[in-house]
């Protein structure tokens, strides 16, 4: 059990956001130019798709960010 505040929680939820904000609006913005046409159940199953994807490299992250500084 961790006795002392780290840094890297506060930095690290500040990036999650910020960076879930990026990829929300990267994905809203772009994505319909490209599948705009497509049909709506395949568009259903990209959207699921990218909206999980970010999700892939979250479990990395937390792991870095409970890990004490200089370990």
């Amino acid at each position: 059990m961790r006795r002392e505040p780290s840094w890297r929680i506060p930095v690290g939820i500040i990036g999650l956001l910020i960076g879930l904000t990026v990829y929300a609006l990267l994905v809203a913005r772009l994505v319909p130019d490209w599948i705009g046409e497509w049909p709506v159940l395949v568009q259903t199953i990209v959207y699921l798709i990218l909206g999980t994807m970010w999700l892939l490299p979250l479990r990395r992250f937390l792991i870095w960010m409970e890990t004490p500084p200089g370990r």
